[in-house]
């Protein structure tokens, strides 16, 4: 991922080629004078579904779980 550095003061001139960036793939750390004060990620969206089939959950999930489990061990 491309990275780019920009001085808070110089944000609102710049916010639509920032935008354009962020949609492009470059990450974008705000600074005030050389010190990083935050970083903009691209946003990414998820796709429901891809893994289907990846991982399981037993029948009894949703059980209660015995008194045994909850009894206080000595």
């Amino acid at each position: 991922m491309l990275t780019k550095s920009i001085d808070l003061s110089e944000v609102q001139a710049h916010l639509k080629d920032l935008l354009s960036l962020l949609v492009s793939g470059t990450e974008i750390i705000l600074t005030e004078g050389n010190k990083p004060i935050a970083r903009l990620v691209p946003f990414v969206s998820r796709t429901a579904g891809l893994h289907l089939g990846s991982f399981w959950t037993s029948d009894d999930f949703d059980k209660p779980l015995p008194e045994a489990f909850w009894a206080r061990a000595a």
